[in-house]
């Protein structure tokens, strides 16, 4: 007889299709917020009217507007961010942009409710458990499709050690997300697309995993579906907005398996070494590892791998193969040379990986960093 667990997140809604600044001022009005502190991406505040129609929208409950943070979420940064939220006495972050704006707001919300005023003081909350619950949540707009907003967990690189960290709360996760697929037309193509196969690792990690149950399943074979014939639509016409808001729900449902309990594998462990120690984008680390790591991992799970390969419509064939395939079509790199990162770094990001909560959990048992080197070297 089976048994598991299912935990469900915080998250209390999803909106999806409707324009982003109207649908903002819809959940202020919803949750009775006065202050919202807008974390948005710079290049979206500058070069477009973007912010302007969120700012017009809500009027004087825009409190403040932060569009400084760097990719990767450095700790410097969300202490900025945590004292002009402080500052403004925001009492909701609005996010609008990428990964690493959107947990760079979910380490906001520690950072106020645990009282951190110092870069070095993170070390308080830092890959701790059980921080102070945040009180001051977030609503969250994104502009790529990585996922990070269905998730009670945040990466956060210390900039002295050159390590992503884990700043998690349940209760960071965000109250609602907003899925409007016209603001994401903005967003470059090579980040869209890199960052919806970071969206196909997390259900195929997902599915294949030793972790997994029959919830997780049927949100992560619906959401590969849906990613795997949405990615090529957006490449071959970025204006047609069903496709990319299919891509959008499929990262949705990409989330569902990982924010209900099951863990991530090596391709997301060696992904957060790759971010950290190399600056490679977060979408980018997918697309280089994920076929080395189920070629790896295949001794073990072969008939979870073939889940993976008939829901992107290629039934009978090598899952590895096909992810491949699919990952050339959109024009990503698919080495580790093609993102800088050369063999004599292996031994390093080997050691460093096996720190990461997701190498201990990959499906076929890591024993040490030797055999994270063998996986760094099928993708060379």
């Amino acid at each position: 007889m089976q048994k598991g667990r299912v935990v469900f997140g915080a998250m209390e809604e999803v909106v999806y299709g409707d324009p982003a600044a109207q649908a903002v001022a819809a959940q202020m009005d919803r949750i009775g917020a006065q202050r919202a502190l807008l974390m948005v991406s710079g290049t979206l505040n500058r070069t477009t009217d973007e912010i302007a129609k969120v700012q017009g929208a809500l009027g004087g409950r825009c409190a403040s507007v932060f569009d400084a943070m760097p990719a990767h979420s450095p700790r410097s940064a969300i202490i900025a961010a945590t004292e002009m939220a402080r500052a403004a006495n925001a009492d909701l972050i609005v996010t609008i942009g990428g990964g690493s704006i959107t947990d760079g707001a979910k380490a906001v919300q520690i950072c106020l409710a645990n009282d951190i005023r110092s870069v070095d003081d993170m070390d308080r909350v830092a890959n701790r458990p059980s921080p102070v619950a945040p009180t001051v949540r977030q609503i969250s707009v994104p502009t790529t499709i990585s996922g990070g907003e269905f998730s009670a967990m945040a990466g956060v690189t210390n900039e002295a050690t050159r390590v992503k960290e884990k700043f998690a709360h349940p209760l960071v996760m965000p109250r609602a997300a907003i899925l409007d697929p016209a603001i994401t037309v903005h967003t470059p193509e090579w980040l869209f697309l890199s960052t919806g196969i970071r969206a196909v690792d997390h259900c195929v990690e997902a599915i294949c995993s030793g972790e997994a149950h029959p919830y997780g399943d049927a949100q992560a074979l619906r959401g590969l579906a849906m990613l795997a014939t949405g990615l090529p639509r957006v490449k071959a016409d970025p204006a047609d907005l069903d496709a990319r808001l299919d891509c959008q729900i499929g990262t949705w449902l990409s989330m569902g398996a990982l924010s209900s309990g099951v863990p991530m594998g090596a391709s997301h462990g060696i992904g957060y070494v790759l971010g950290a120690a190399f600056d490679v984008p977060h979408g980018h680390t997918s697309c280089v590892m994920l076929p080395a790591v189920m070629r790896w991992n295949k001794t073990v799970n072969r008939e979870r791998q073939a889940l993976v390969a008939a829901a992107m419509g290629h039934p009978n064939k090598d899952a590895g193969d096909v992810l491949d395939a699919l990952i050339r079509v959109l024009g990503m790199p698919r080495s580790l040379r093609e993102v800088g990162v050369c063999p004599e770094h292996f031994d390093n990001i080997a050691a460093q990986a096996m720190g990461t909560p997701w190498v201990p959990r990959n499906p076929r048992k890591i024993e040490g960093p030797a055999q994270v080197r063998e996986i760094l070297e099928l993708a060379a």
